[in-house]
């Protein structure tokens, strides 16, 4: 997020390696991922080694969950075709790119030791330190996979308070009626309630906003992708004269909207504004789910 995100021959001039050592929180448009993308191209044209210090994935590594990226929408915040929730640690995902982008790179990976695929992050005993501003706890990686999908949108995604992308809101929301309509949807390991919140920056600052806090009660059945396409549905549908979709320019995208470059592809914006429920995409979604495990399998270590 400098003047370049990629590497520049005299930055790597005189290296004979470059380590990455970043936490990652498990989701396809956190964008630590894609920086070490760029460093294997760079490195992958200038001949130097990669060593990546792996780390655990906060929401573990069994778990998939969402669609996969359309590669005609890639973007800073989806380089690869990877699912939302990938379940794969940042070592991982760099053989899998060295492999399926046929990168000519010494990628050296340094395993954990300890970690296995059913940790939940507190499950590892280490120190949660906030990889970002916004992601202030395990809670908030965990919900993240939906409530990224927020930043397409005119609402807040809870950026300004202490529970970021648990809270959705704005100021012309009916907060307990939506919290009802997402109760209805009988959604599993999560409840919904209506919440009152003020962002101090960011969208709709020092504004009073209506909304719902999601909570989850359940991480092993909760579903934070499916979730969240559904609080848009229904908050679309409670007042589509003031819901309405963030336009671009979006992390470096200047011409497709946002919520395309989040989701992957233009199918939710579309089904949203027809009215229509989103749950006939979640039916495409099984399929993709499953030809990605079986891409990622031959690259796991763990």
């Amino acid at each position: 997020y400098g003047k370049t995100r990629v590497p520049t021959p005299r930055m790597l001039e005189g290296l004979d390696a470059v380590v990455f050592d970043l936490q990652d929180v498990g989701s396809r448009y956190y964008t630590y991922i894609y920086t070490l993308l760029h460093v294997l191209e760079a490195c992958a044209r200038e001949g130097r080694r990669v060593v990546v210090l792996d780390r655990p994935n906060p929401l573990g590594g069994e778990a998939v969950e969402g669609n996969v990226l359309d590669p005609e929408y890639r973007s800073f915040v989806g380089m690869h075709p990877l699912a939302v929730r990938h379940g794969m640690t940042a070592g991982e995902l760099g053989l899998m790119f060295r492999e399926e982008l046929d990168l000519d790179v010494d990628l050296r990976v340094v395993r954990m030791r300890g970690w296995r695929r059913e940790m939940d992050f507190e499950d590892t005993g280490l120190p949660w330190v906030l990889p970002s501003p916004n992601m202030p706890t395990p809670d908030t990686a965990f919900v993240y996979p939906g409530g990224c999908l927020v930043e397409g949108t005119n609402l807040s995604e809870g950026r300004g308070t202490t529970r970021p992308f648990e809270l959705v809101g704005a100021p012309w929301l009916d907060g307990p009626a939506l919290a009802r309509s997402m109760e209805r949807e009988k959604l599993d390991g999560a409840g919904f309630r209506p919440a009152a919140f003020t962002p101090t920056f960011h969208k709709h600052a020092d504004r009073l906003c209506h909304g719902v806090q999601v909570h989850v009660t359940d991480r092993r059945r909760f579903d934070a992708f499916r979730a969240y396409v559904l609080l848009l549905h229904h908050i679309r549908k409670q007042n589509p004269r003031r819901f309405g979709w963030r336009e671009p320019p979006y992390e470096y995208e200047y011409v497709k909207p946002p919520i395309d470059i989040l989701f992957g592809n233009d199918r939710l914006r579309r089904t949203i504004d027809a009215g229509t429920s989103p749950k006939r995409l979640a039916r495409r979604w099984p399929r993709q789910l499953e030809a990605f495990e079986q891409r990622r399998k031959k690259y796991l270590l763990y």
